[in-house]
């Protein structure tokens, strides 16, 4: 038997196992308590061919029939390719059934009533997946790993092969999918059915898209303030960034070693301190205010609250990023083409906005969209310091705890800094803003 052939066998033993002795679906106790195997025939703890014969779940039986087929292909006289095409489709087959047939069936039938008036009725349902079921979708999944092995396929190893199989399906299931499911919500009414009109209805609500700052005396929506936001922390934190840079690039600056280490503490402390820290300074019973008023008599006022004292905040939390984003771009710009231009008479100003800043214009404007990332991500420093200056963060968090508890209103406002991220893909404001900047 030849190595490829043992690793064919090895899984179609795991899937063997999963199918025929642990239990197909969880447990409520522990699968490793061992609990379950004096119930090994019961309902509830039974493996995958019992709950196909004995109790009813019949859309079980065909997982069992892929993987009596891969039996067949442990024959030695079969070609290699012939094998490796086999276990490519019947690895695909069994990924692809198992995970159609969890998603068609629910605890009492079928999922969805499309599949309920088309396909037969079904005498049962079923709830969530267990050791067995794992054991057997990830048999397959190697399956077809070792298939493309088989087929060249990464230089046919096996093991990348496999690999690379096993990535892609732990992105796929654990981060692509609840994004998918969680963003579905947003086109979802009130009773979980599609509807075009609800996410209309969620997307254009004065609450996200107001003018009031501008044309009237209200507050203008969550959007505008999340982008003004941003715009005004990315610029603050990559003109920031540069001017550190800078000092510890061009000139006789000491403390450096101590600069750079400064840089640091913001990136690995939690996202509140910060803001924690300017309330305990400039809060109404911070320490500035209690001074101004025990020695000057001013009363304490509120003003680190609201949008100033969240750019201030995110301001001192994302300048480390940008320069040391920046701090690689000023070294790389070489000094010998600045002190050209000083010997053909340009002062230090032209000097620096001819020659250095063009030079940085792409390390500007990675610092900027970072810094602007990272100003819509935050949730740490808008909580603390919103006061009633909203963010779409803090929107996306009162939309699923408290007393409102709509999902679709949080995915639909997830869908907006999602859009937001993109202009840099297309080259658009945030590109004509940097070259504004510099020219």
């Amino acid at each position: 038997m030849t190595d490829r052939r043992g690793a064919v066998a090895f899984w179609l033993a795991v899937g063997a196992a999963g199918f025929l002795v642990v239990p197909w679906y969880a447990l409520q106790d522990s699968v490793f308590t061992l609990g379950w195997v004096p119930h090994f025939t019961a309902k509830e703890a039974a493996p995958a061919w019992l709950q196909a014969t004995t109790h009813g779940r019949v859309w079980l039986a065909p997982l069992g029939a892929l993987l009596a087929a891969v039996a067949l292909l442990l024959a030695p006289g079969l070609a290699r390719t012939l094998r490796a095409n086999a276990l490519i489709a019947i690895g695909a087959a069994g990924f692809a059934y198992f995970f159609a047939q969890g998603f068609a069936i629910g605890p009492t039938g079928w999922y969805l009533d499309t599949l309920g008036a088309a396909l037969p009725p079904l005498t049962g349902g079923q709830y969530g997946m267990g050791l067995g079921a794992v054991l057997v979708v990830a048999a397959f999944a190697m399956l077809f790993a070792v298939g493309l092995a088989g087929r060249g396929f990464f230089k046919g190893d096996a093991f990348v092969a496999g690999s690379v199989v096993a990535v892609a399906s732990l992105v796929v299931v654990f981060t692509f999918f609840p994004v998918f499911r969680i963003l579905l919500s947003a086109v979802e009414d009130a009773s979980g059915l599609f509807s075009l009109p609800a996410f209309h209805a969620r997307l254009t609500t004065e609450k996200i898209w107001g003018l009031g700052c501008v044309v009237g005396q209200t507050r203008c929506g969550v959007a505008w303030n999340t982008l003004a936001l941003a715009l005004l922390c990315a610029t603050g934190c990559t003109s920031l960034g540069l001017a550190f840079a800078l000092i510890a690039t061009r000139t006789d600056f000491r403390q450096k070693k101590l600069l750079r280490f400064l840089t640091v503490l913001p990136i690995i402390t939690p996202p509140f301190v910060i803001g924690l820290g300017l309330i305990l300074i400039f809060g109404r019973s911070g320490l500035i205010n209690q001074f101004l008023e025990f020695a000057f008599g001013i009363q304490p006022g509120r003003w680190i609250y609201g949008m100033q004292g969240v750019l201030l905040a995110q301001v001192f939390a994302f300048t480390p990023i940008a320069f040391l984003v920046l701090i690689g771009v000023v070294e790389g710009v070489s000094p010998s083409m600045e002190e050209a231009a000083q010997t053909l008479r340009a002062n230090r100003w032209r000097t620096f906005v001819d020659v250095s800043l063009p030079l940085m214009r792409p390390g500007l404007a990675n610092a900027f969209l970072i810094s602007f990332i990272e100003s819509i991500a935050d949730f740490g420093n808008p909580i603390l310091l919103g006061g009633n200056f909203g963010v779409l963060s803090t929107e996306i968090f009162f939309s699923v705890v408290g007393a409102q508890l709509d999902q679709g209103r949080a995915a639909t406002l997830g869908i907006v800094p999602v859009s937001y991220t993109h202009l840099r893909a297309h080259e658009t404001v945030l590109d004509l803003v940097c070259r504004l900047l510099l020219e």
